[in-house]
């Protein structure tokens, strides 16, 4: 994209200062101080972020007796005119009626193929204080038009008429593929779920829904000709205490779309402009399949629907039957799915049983082929004919680079940038969607009471500063990027609520990032429109996370016995406030400015407010001698930092059926924790509360890492070390007692006579990996 013009530069920084008469701008005394401080007048509280803006004088006021003006027969724009005035009634209690005709006061939905538009995705805004004009070549780019006046229209997050800065807008997107990725096959969700999600995508202009549908854990579509596929594959027995009812029975966990769900979800994004690209994923990641179906297998054997986590090794073989079979699904598959693209995975495919096959090799041999790699760039290219046989195009992960991918496949690059450098060298279109950078699987903060999902943190700010096209790539190259996605991988989101809160506001500042022209991107800008965006979600009932924006506490002893409690968060972003009576934190609450002093027992409740708005939930804080004194597993230290998770028990922490889980961080490959900095004056008992968690996870050749540790007492036992891992053994905690409970048990053991601070190393010594064992907290008390 061409920088921004100076005269446009100079207009949209008058703009900023203009708005201040009706969406006031934040100032450093509203926004406190910090990296996310305001350090100009916000402009409009639009996200993505417009192109150009140019101010106009005045104000547009938008009632519910606006008329809302479409050209006479325009079915498209008449459509979309009552999506706004619908979405209006929603959000400020007034709908507008839609007529025919242009008139002054009102808002125009425009049409104009002859418009002079970047492309059908662009429109403008013009706003008056007479009324409202949307201008756009195609449906599409009205519908985006749409969006941002709503958005202006709800920036102050009232009720009633609402007053609109005068101004023009003229508005394109970046990139044309702007997405993100739901994998349903191992947490399932919905129809009215995904809708949910669709319509956040829309109201940011997200367009591309990639719908990851069958994987190892199930398979998610239903298929006519093939109904095992749903009815054995779309059920598994989750691992542990998650895959029993309250009488030891297996516990199933199904779900699927019927072929008319389907249809529903496709034409729901359709009309707000979302494509949905199916995935069928293969070769690999087909032990749902197999489970339904042997003969598609390598061995022949009935695997389970696997309640496993990671590589699993069951393949599609290579037969003529097996192929008829998936392009008899991928034909009902594109029955359903109008869209130019056809996932097909291509992912992790472990090549152990086609290495093992006297079939596979024979075939292998009879193609003339080197490797099993080739063989799969075969498979591929084999189902990647027959799709473009009925007009669409495979688009697969980047592992079909490997043994040369089908000529005319897109590339979406997962295995960092690489794999989209080498593609577009190639002369293959690519979609950057990385781990860890677009993993939103990945927790999105340190805090304690973030979701379950991966280590290390990526964050609303790094989501934000990620750079799509790479630096390697020349211009030329560089115009085979179609855009970026966000992969949500979902096997530690067992609920909708964590779903929702682990896509958004990330999501959002993905869709700035592909949306808006980079030298428009600004942080602090993106920070200042954000509470109009958190209240919307609110106000929509979508759980987004504000982990960006929550208190975080931090507590130490102070020389004289009383305590210090630190408050922050994590963008620096707004004014703490906080309270110690009980109370909930206000605007007029008092202003945090330093470390604070309180006398024990206390409690502290804080929020971060902007323009006297709260950014976060209230989060609240007990300050006590024991909690003083306590680590949660989030404030301890991976030994080795191998594949850290933070996971949900699989058993309700109360031992209530349907209560609450803990959430245990732990490494898959060595459980084994430091207590960085224990101050041990004083200290005289150890209590640790522990959980044990189910081993699922098919490591594939990575299980070799995996460490275990002999037991040294019956049952095992927790081993606890000073100053390194290697150091003097100070306690050991039988895991017995904890063995008879799937919930969490405490454990104590005294300590020796010790001074100073010190590091802590924990380590299970169980005698094996299954149960994979965790902590939950360790608290130091005071000796006897």
């Amino acid at each position: 994209m061409k920088p921004q013009s100076t005269k446009v530069m100079a207009a949209s920084a008058a703009l900023m200062m203009f708005l201040g008469a009706c969406q006031r701008p934040q100032t450093e005394t509203d926004a406190g101080t910090g990296t996310g401080a305001a350090t100009a007048a916000m402009t409009t509280s639009v996200i993505p972020r417009p192109a150009q803006v140019e101010p106009r004088s005045g104000q547009f006021l938008l009632t519910g007796k606006t008329p809302l003006r479409v050209s006479a027969g325009d079915g498209e724009a008449t459509r979309i005119a009552r999506d706004f005035a619908a979405r209006l009634r929603q959000a400020r209690g007034f709908e507008p009626q839609v007529g025919t005709g242009e008139s002054d006061g009102a808002v125009n939905f425009l049409i104009d193929p002859k418009a002079p538009l970047a492309s059908d995705e662009a429109y403008t805004l013009d706003i008056t204080d007479r009324g409202a004009t949307i201008t756009a070549r195609a449906p599409v780019g009205l519908f985006y038009g749409a969006v941002t006046l709503w958005q202006l229209a709800t920036a102050d997050g009232g009720q009633g008429d609402a007053r609109i800065a005068a101004q023009r807008i003229e508005d394109a997107p970046r990139f044309v593929w702007r997405g993100l990725m739901l994998d349903v096959a191992r947490h399932f969700r919905s129809v009215d779920e995904v809708k949910a999600l669709l319509d956040q995508m829309a109201l940011h202009k997200l367009n591309t829904f990639h719908w990851h549908l069958t994987d190892d854990q199930g398979w998610r579509i239903q298929i006519r000709q093939y109904p095992k596929l749903t009815e054995v594959g779309g059920c598994r027995i989750p691992a542990g205490a998650a895959g029993r009812d309250a009488d030891g029975k297996p516990k199933p966990y199904c779900g699927y779309y019927t072929q008319d769900e389907i249809r529903d979800v496709v034409q729901y994004a359709a009309q707000r402009f979302i494509t949905v690209v199916p995935e069928i994923d293969l070769p690999g990641h087909a032990q749902a399949a197999i489970a339904a179906y042997p003969q598609l297998g390598v061995t022949g054997q009935a695997p389970p629907v696997s309640p496993d986590w990671g590589i699993n090794t069951w393949l599609f073989n290579v037969d003529d039957g097996t192929f008829t079979f998936l392009e008899n699904v991928l034909g009902e598959v594109m029955e359903l799915f109008p869209s130019r693209y056809i996932h097909l995975g291509g992912d992790e495919a472990a090549k152990d049983q086609w290495q093992k096959s006297p079939a596979v090799q024979a075939k292998l041999r009879e193609l003339n082929l080197k490797d099993e790699m080739q063989l799969q760039s075969w498979f591929m290219g084999r189902l990647g004919t027959f799709i473009e046989s009925k007009g669409r195009r495979l688009i697969g992960w980047d592992e079909i680079l490997e043994g040369g991918p089908p000529a005319d496949a897109t590339v979406m690059s997962w295995r960092g940038t690489q794999g989209a450098i080498d593609a577009a060298r190639a002369g293959h279109d690519v979609v950057l969607s990385p781990a860890p950078d677009l993993y939103f699987d990945h927790i999105q903060s340190d805090a304690a009471d973030e979701t379950p999902g991966r280590l290390d943190v990526i964050s609303l700010k790094d989501v934000y500063g990620y750079q799509v096209v790479p630096v390697q790539l020349s211009a030329e190259q560089a115009k085979h990027v179609l855009g970026a996605q966000a992969n949500l991988w979902t096997e530690h989101m067992r609920t909708n609520d964590r779903v929702q809160r682990a896509l958004f506001p990330r999501a959002a500042a993905l869709a700035e990032n592909t949306w808006t022209p980079a030298p428009r991107h600004d942080w602090n800008d993106f920070l200042q429109r954000m509470p109009a965006d958190m209240a919307r979600y609110r106000a929509a009932g979508f759980h987004a996370a504000d982990s960006a924006f929550a208190v975080r506490f931090a507590a130490q002893t102070a020389a004289d016995g009383r305590g210090t409690v630190t408050l922050s968060n994590q963008s620096g972003f707004g004014q703490i406030r906080y309270t110690t009576d009980g109370s909930e934190p206000s605007p007029t609450s008092s202003a945090y400015a330093q470390p604070l002093a309180v006398s024990l027992p206390a409690t502290i409740k804080a929020n971060a407010f902007v323009d006297g708005k709260p950014l976060a939930a209230t989060r609240s804080f007990a300050v006590d001698a024991k909690n003083l004194r306590t680590r949660g597993s989030h404030a301890l230290r991976s030994c080795k930092k191998g594949l850290t998770l933070r996971l949900e028990d699989d058993a309700p922490a109360n031992g209530k059926p349907d209560g609450d889980r803990a959430i245990l961080l732990t490494d898959v490959f060595d459980p084994c924790w430091v207590y960085d900095g224990a101050e041990l004056d004083g200290i005289g008992t150890l209590e640790v509360r522990v959980g044990q968690l189910p081993h699922n996870f098919q490591l594939w050749k990575d299980a070799k890492l995996v460490v275990t540790r002999p037991a040294t007492v019956p049952g095992g036992a927790l081993e606890v070390r000073l100053d390194g891992c290697e150091g003097k053994p100070v306690a050991t905690l039988p895991l017995a007692p904890a063995r008879r409970s799937d919930g969490l048990s405490t454990l104590q053991a005294t300590l020796p006579a010790l001074s100073g601070r010190h590091d802590l190393c924990f380590t299970f010594a169980s005698g094996g990996y299954n149960p994979m064992w965790a902590i939950d907290e360790v608290t130091l008390l005071p000796g006897r």
